[in-house]
């Protein structure tokens, strides 16, 4: 399914909308991982001196705490390898924006940090994605598996190709149908490389036939989903308040898609994770078994996605990345007034 042209976005009179009932949906624990406040410190100083950014660009991304982010979706990691992942949260952050906001050029930065994932040792570039992307992954590959290394570079391989996509389509106009639109944000939202992470932090290596099988990417995907939808949802009012462009949020896709107005479309895809959770839990009840290592090793690697899913809710509910100061008031009543739009 392709995307269609769309050229205006859709109407908005609603001045607030009221989250769905994410929290009691996602009934799965919560943990922080014991690391946090040490790591988080080590990982900002660490962006501070590698970014090379201006006071007030840098304060933006420390302010969001990405360090604190990463306990919660890895809340078992030690260290070393929780300090790992919150490297790989501030690159992907900054990446992420540098691209979308024209800084670097989307291909440059595919081309410059997937030569750093190959050879992290001896790549060396002046590019600033690049330079970031050797130091993290210098130091996963310390630990990391064969097969969780080769994932975790052909998951960047799909994350950068889906975002030179996304800023063709955005330069079309194009706006996506629902359909495409889940399929584009599986691989926009960089989740393959958490995935890997999961196995990293958790020092495991499954093998190819494992997570090929049907229902292991059933799980996968149903974590996926859930945790870029509710990115979605919860990020809605900043993108609307700036701008952004309407086919990359799952709730102005559904406005276009099915005729929906705002709250209707916040309602169903408040659904949508909730079906997301319960393929989550079908799926797990028939996963096959293979031999006690590997069925061990599975049990880590779905618990892992289970962390994901409720630690990224948490986090994102509360970030100031997404909903300012008002963050932790919206996740109590649920209420979001909707930001006045920016000039442009």
């Amino acid at each position: 399914m392709n995307p269609t042209t769309h050229t205006t976005a859709p109407d908005c009179e609603s001045s607030q909308f009221i989250l769905p009932d994410l929290i009691n949906d996602c009934h799965y624990p919560l943990h922080k991982n014991p690391h946090c406040d040490a790591v988080s410190r080590a990982s900002d100083q660490w962006f501070t001196d590698v970014a090379q950014l201006v006071e007030s660009e840098l304060r933006k991304y420390l302010d969001v705490d990405l360090g604190a982010y990463a306990s919660v979706c890895w809340p078992n990691a030690d260290a070393f390898h929780l300090r790992v992942c919150a490297d790989f949260f501030n690159w992907i952050a900054i990446i992420d924006d540098w691209m979308e906001y024209g800084v670097v050029d989307a291909r440059e930065a595919h081309e410059s940090c997937l030569l750093a994932l190959r050879d992290p040792v001896n790549f060396d570039t002046e590019q600033l994605g690049g330079k970031m992307c050797k130091s993290f992954f210098s130091r996963f590959r310390e630990t990391a598996g064969p097969g969780c290394t080769e994932r975790f570079i052909q998951g960047s391989e799909l994350y950068f190709a889906a975002v030179a996509k996304q800023l063709d389509d955005r330069a079309k106009g194009n706006m996506y149908e629902l359909q495409y639109y889940i399929a584009v944000r599986r691989e926009i939202g960089a989740m393959k490389l958490c995935f890997a992470l999961i196995e990293f932090a958790a020092r495991i290596d499954l093998p190819d036939e494992v997570l090929s099988h049907p229902v292991v990417k059933a799980l996968e995907n149903a974590t996926n989903d859930y945790a870029t939808w509710v990115n979605d949802i919860i990020s809605y009012n900043k993108e609307q308040s700036h701008g952004g462009a309407p086919w990359e949020n799952i709730v102005s896709v559904l406005m276009h898609d099915r005729g929906l107005d705002l709250q209707g479309a916040i309602d169903y895809a408040g659904q949508m994770c909730k079906d997301a959770i319960q393929r989550f839990e079908t799926n797990r009840v028939i996963l096959p078994s293979w031999d006690e290592e590997v069925d061990r090793q599975v049990a880590i690697y779905v618990e892992g996605m289970q962390d994901w899913m409720v630690g990224s809710l948490h986090w994102q509910l509360g970030s100031i990345r997404y909903s300012g100061k008002d963050g932790r008031a919206a996740k109590q009543d649920r209420i979001v007034k909707l930001l006045p739009k920016e000039p442009l």
